[in-house]
């Protein structure tokens, strides 16, 4: 293993089918390198069954060592060789970066527009100045989903170069749904995605506005999924105009719900009934179906601190509010959704009401109560108030944005938790009916879309093992535990580069006015400045004393970090059967007196 090509993308890790492959750390610590375990070798004790791994199906498929590998693969949920991709972006191999990302994340140009950015949350290089602006890069790379002509479609067949005939279906087209497809066509499934709406693409299209998420970069990648054979059926609800035992009949073999948290919350409270008030989701709805600059009119005020709700404030200001009001629980520095933007909600004009809670719904008006705090003792989510310390908003709309909601699928009797979310094994995905695995928002109440879309992936996995009876669903699977290892024991080096992060540039137009996105993409020459801003924190590790020298590795390996080489010459040596023995038996004496040797030291 060359460390100094290696990327720590994780595709050896992937393939190699006895462990010994893991990722590790390339920077030095403070205490120098690191030294990582070795198998023992029959050669240099005596064997025994005390020295099985009686587990070792499952103990071969460890991503990871336990001191950790780099921060930027272990924070994402899809665990993207984020690594690998910076590498391909600086050597200009942009086509090779975008199949790379493929590779774990089906979207690549939307994680770009959306993503919350845990990558660089926990970006090593943070610690010296900035995080590497990871999602601008991966952005840059997938700009090319939007060109057809340039657009990766990945080989679709099982590994006989055919299709299966198992039939999958999916229920639900957000990124969970259709993230599950894609991983399950590239196996070679015939795949079929049921979705209600009359588009698909679930909370993508509908509950994430354009000028965060523009519909043609949905629209392009979801292209791909029909280049690659993918079925849509659009228009059909399942549980209603077609039910799961129909499409038993019809030959289905396995079942992914995938279908969200479409559905609002309420405050209950006093008034909530009142004509002008409307749940965020269902206002984005509407948004997103027509844009329309004279949809609402008045002042607005929105109720809720998360992201969406940042999401429909901004959507209001541009669909004829007057004034917004956005009045959240928590403190600005405490508000669930991210600093960027409630920066830019800031910076369109909305007004931020931080520590109020509802307290009723007037005619014209919302009257609010100040919150002393937003969690008890024990950390769990159980607002106070302060009753006498009241603020009343005078307004024409109301939109509630505190929390979405599981709208379950008729007749589908499966196990759920309290909050109406399916139950499900935590690594297969599988729920109480052993044909239907579920994920996304519906498995984990709501969340992002990067998070969805890692449960698609195992999801296709699971219905992939299940389909074929007599296979285990965990049996060496792949579990795909990381943990990063510990930065500030991390030495670094002062010979790296030190540009500052790079900043994308912004379009032409009056923001608070326009429904198009106006962030802009890197240029090609920033890609490379913030790619060589990178440490390179993570490399493979491989433990010789476990390869048997199958040379899958070097297949896998887009940047010739591994070779095979022949270490000990005598196992080239041929014999033939008759002479065996005069080879064995001066191997296990020489044998013998190492392993008497080794237990004097």
């Amino acid at each position: 293993m060359d460390s100094e090509k290696c990327v720590a993308c994780g595709k050896c890790v992937e393939i190699c089918p006895v462990g010994a492959a893991k990722l590790g750390q390339k920077l030095c610590t403070k205490d120098g390198p690191v030294s990582y375990p070795k198998q023992e070798l029959c050669d240099d004790v005596k064997w025994g069954p005390e020295k099985w791994n009686w587990n070792f199906r499952d103990t071969a498929k460890v991503n990871c060592y336990e001191t950790g590998t780099s921060p930027c693969k272990s924070a994402c949920p899809a665990h993207l060789p984020v690594q690998g991709y910076i590498k391909m972006a600086k050597e200009g191999r942009y086509m090779d970066a975008l199949k790379l990302i493929k590779d774990f994340n089906p979207f690549p140009a939307v994680c770009g527009a959306i993503c919350n950015r845990r990558c660089e949350q926990q970006c090593t290089r943070g610690l010296i100045d900035e995080p590497l602006a990871i999602d601008e890069i991966k952005k840059f790379i997938a700009e090319q989903e939007l060109h057809e002509d340039k657009r990766y479609i990945p080989l679709c067949e099982n590994v006989e170069g055919k299709f299966f005939t198992n039939q999958m279906a999916i229920i639900g087209a957000g990124p969970a749904g259709m993230s599950a497809a894609y991983y399950l066509r590239m196996m070679g499934y015939p795949v079929t995605i049921f979705e209600k709406e009359e588009k698909p693409g679930g909370m993508l299209v509908y509950g994430i506005p354009s000028f965060r998420l523009e519909k043609s970069v949905i629209e392009a990648e979801i292209e791909v999924l029909k280049a690659m054979g993918i079925e849509f059926k659009l228009g059909i609800e399942v549980g209603k105009d077609i039910t799961l035992d129909d499409l038993r009949n019809e030959g289905y073999e396995a079942f992914y719900v995938a279908i969200g948290a479409q559905g609002s919350r309420k405050l209950n409270i006093p008034g909530e009934d009142n004509a002008m008030v409307e749940s965020g989701i269902d206002f984005l709805r509407k948004v997103n179906k027509v844009e329309d600059s004279n949809l609402i009119f008045g002042d607005v005020v929105v109720v809720g601190g998360g992201n969406v709700a940042i999401d429909v404030a901004r959507a209001a200001l541009r669909s004829g509010a007057q004034k917004v009001h956005l009045c959240s629980l928590e403190q600005e520095g405490e508000m669930p959704a991210s600093p960027e933007e409630v920066l830019e909600a800031k910076e369109e004009g909305i007004l931020l009401h931080c520590g109020w809670g509802p307290k009723e719904i007037l005619e014209d008006s919302i009257v609010f109560k100040q919150c002393v705090s937003v969690k008890d003792e024990t950390g769990r989510f159980n607002p106070s108030y302060d009753d006498s310390v009241l603020e009343t908003i005078q307004c024409s709309h109301v939109l509630l944005s505190i929390g979405q909601s599981i709208i379950p699928i008729q007749g589908l009797d499966v196990d759920v938790n309290p909050n109406g979310t399916i139950k499900a094994d935590g690594t297969t995905l599988q729920t109480s009916v052993e044909d239907v695995f579920v994920g996304g928002d519906v498995y984990t109440g709501p969340k992002f879309a990067i998070d969805a879309i890692s449960h698609g992936k195992e999801a296709a996995e699971s219905m992939h093992r299940f389909v074929h009876k007599g296979h285990s669903l965990t049996i060496g699977r792949d579990l795909h535990l990381f943990n990063e290892f510990d930065k500030n024991n991390a030495l670094i080096d002062i010979d790296f580069d030190h540009a500052k992060r790079q900043i994308p540039g912004i379009k032409k137009g009056l923001g608070e006015k326009s429904f198009r996105d106006l962030r802009s993409t890197f240029t090609e020459e920033q890609v490379k400045i913030e790619a060589n801003r990178c440490l390179g924190c993570g490399a493979s590790i491989v433990d010789t004393n476990k390869c048997i020298g199958c040379g899958l590795c070097t297949t896998k390996c887009e940047f010739d970090a591994i070779h095979l080489t022949r270490d000990i010459k005598d196992g080239a040596r041929m014999v033939k059967a008759e002479d065996k023995m005069k080879a064995i038996l001066p191997y296990a004496a020489k044998r013998q007196i190492k392993i008497i040797r080794n237990k004097k030291k």
